[in-house]
């Protein structure tokens, strides 16, 4: 009997261990994948060629980008809960140096974006702006310099851009 509680302690403690084990596994695995998947272009990419036109008929390519790149959707909780942080941090750049890219149909959206910064409308599959930036999913901020992304988050809030930009 003595040798049959042995057993089965040992056991309960190798299915401990291998329990403890899975569920750091599981963790790492999931924080790669969020820190990987996201977003493909990472601080140091160079962004792809495009050309799009503003709503308001104003051309923009990677050339002349330089600023705060912003990728929002219409039907996207997580955007409209973003959308006042980001207005406040698109007055403080500054119209020229933001760029919103908008997915859907919400002209609130659009009309409140267009007031703090260039708005270019999203096809049904992303855009020049979302393939150069290799972009499937909202809300998404870039922050580029010289055609390189410099910040990537999903909030504003987590975007760190680093000093001397």
């Amino acid at each position: 009997m003595l040798y049959v509680v042995a057993a089965l302690v040992l056991l309960g403690l190798v299915c401990l261990l291998n329990l403890l084990l899975t569920v750091g596994i599981l963790r790492r695995m999931r924080a790669q994948a969020s820190a990987t998947s996201l977003f493909t272009l990472r601080p140091g990419s160079a962004v792809g060629e495009f050309a799009a036109t503003t709503t308001e008929g104003e051309p923009v390519t990677d050339a002349t980008l330089d600023g705060t790149v912003a990728f929002f959707s219409a039907d996207c909780p997580a955007c409209h809960d973003t959308l006042p942080d980001f207005l406040a941090y698109a007055r403080e750049q500054g119209r020229d140096r933001v760029l919103a890219v908008v997915g859907g149909d919400d002209p609130g959206t659009v009309r409140a974006l267009a007031e703090v910064a260039r708005v270019v409308p999203a096809e049904l599959d992303g855009g020049p702006v979302a393939a150069a930036f290799r972009n499937t999913w909202t809300p998404a901020l870039y922050v580029v310099a010289g055609g390189r992304v410099v910040a990537t988050a999903g909030r504003v809030h987590e975007l760190t851009v680093p000093a001397g930009r």
